[in-house]
């Protein structure tokens, strides 16, 4: 799997995803990522994943896990641009009943709350 950060704007991190989301170092990249922008303080995150076109069933725990992570030190977590099989595998699993899924990132980025705590 391939990735960039961006910030959409101050306080909301986007991790652009592509290819393969798989177990091993795709997983502990995203881990990495996560962990190391809770220590900035950083709390709010998009996973754009439109560049995706498979997961495993790691890379969907992981996806939960990071979910989980933020959600203690209380952030937040969207997914855009989840299409095809990785659509159909989130369903399955039910983590869009979990984790709100929007169109684009700049969709998931309107559903912040607008002011910073």
């Amino acid at each position: 799997m391939k990735y960039s950060k961006s910030t959409m704007e101050p306080g909301i991190l986007v991790l652009t995803m592509s290819g393969r989301f798989l177990m091993g170092s795709d997983c502990q990249q995203v881990s990495g990522e996560i962990d190391s922008a809770i220590l900035r303080g950083d709390k709010s995150f998009i996973f754009d994943m439109t560049g995706v076109d498979h997961v495993d069933s790691a890379a969907v725990g992981q996806i939960v896990k990071c979910y989980s992570k933020l959600k203690k030190v209380g952030g937040t977590l969207r997914l855009a641009g989840v299409g095809g099989m990785v659509d159909r595998v989130l369903k399955m699993t039910q983590v869009h009943k979990v984790i709100p899924i929007f169109p684009t990132a700049a969709d998931a980025g309107k559903d912040f709350p607008s002011s910073k705590s």
